[in-house]
């Protein structure tokens, strides 16, 4: 039996994209091995691709690639679920309640202008430079995009909604789970993906500033001090596939709930 054109053009179009999407990543690898090969200068700010591998494998074999990004992850995992976990919650409750999001909003509004890591001398007078600080700062960068994303969701409410809720009597937590919540999904799930790579960025920051414990800022750090530019650089690809796996986590999550979208 003949294969439809249509369904040969789709079978090609995903390799296709695949192709386009690694033809830049894989230019600049190019690119970056010729710089390499420019000189002694050269190969110290762009370290020969061959050199970072066996970083990677050294790093691998002695364990400490483990041990960094396991403590990276454990930090960035907990930050991000209390950032999360109470951006949601607040988000909610300024949606629901219009004295309460005048009470709050201008404090809110007011605070996110700040640098999260301009508030680190602050954060340090209160937690010290140990786990409890960089987890704070974590959950403060996953908090302000989780209390925007929640509060549009939920307060962008169409009123015909409340009427189908009057008309079948739904209790108010009916209605919330039934009717409000699955609309604010999306915008809920779009917070998330926000949140992550600013996880990732102030876990980073944090490991480097409180240079305490295991994690790949610390190591980053510690790379930087030696002049082990192959070390830095196999810190930051870890960092940046950690990031890209907890975002695909959210997009698959995201596809799985938003199936009555389709």
């Amino acid at each position: 039996m003949s294969q439809h054109p249509l369904n040969l053009k789709s079978a090609f179009a995903q390799p296709l994209i695949l192709i386009k999407g690694l033809l830049l990543p894989l230019l600049l690898l190019a690119l970056w091995q010729y710089n390499s090969s420019l000189g002694a200068s050269h190969a110290y700010a762009f370290v020969p691709l061959q050199k970072v591998y066996f970083a990677f494998i050294q790093l691998l074999e002695t364990g400490e690639l483990w041990l960094n990004t396991w403590g990276s992850l454990k930090k960035a995992g907990l930050g991000f679920l209390l950032g999360s976990t109470t951006g949601l919650l607040l988000g909610a409750i300024l949606a629901y309640s219009k004295i309460l999001n005048a009470l709050v909003s201008p404090l809110f509004n007011s605070i996110r202008q700040v640098p999260l890591l301009g508030l680190t001398p602050l954060i340090a007078l209160w937690f010290g430079n140990g786990e409890q600080a960089k987890i704070f700062i974590i959950a403060l960068a996953s908090f302000f995009p989780m209390v925007i994303n929640s509060f549009q969701g939920l307060s962008h409410y169409d009123q015909k909604y409340s009427e189908v809720a009057r008309i079948y009597k739904l209790s108010f937590w009916q209605e919330f789970k039934k009717i409000r919540f699955p609309q604010a999904l999306p915008y809920i799930l779009t917070g998330l993906n926000l949140a992550v790579p600013f996880t990732w960025i102030t876990t980073t920051a944090s490991e480097l500033l409180f240079n305490a414990g295991a994690g790949l800022g610390n190591l980053m750090m510690q790379a930087e001090i030696n002049a082990e530019m192959d070390i830095l650089l196999v810190c930051a690809i870890t960092v940046t596939l950690s990031g890209i796996g907890m975002t695909l986590c959210i997009h698959l999550i995201s596809k799985r709930l938003l199936q009555w979208r389709v």
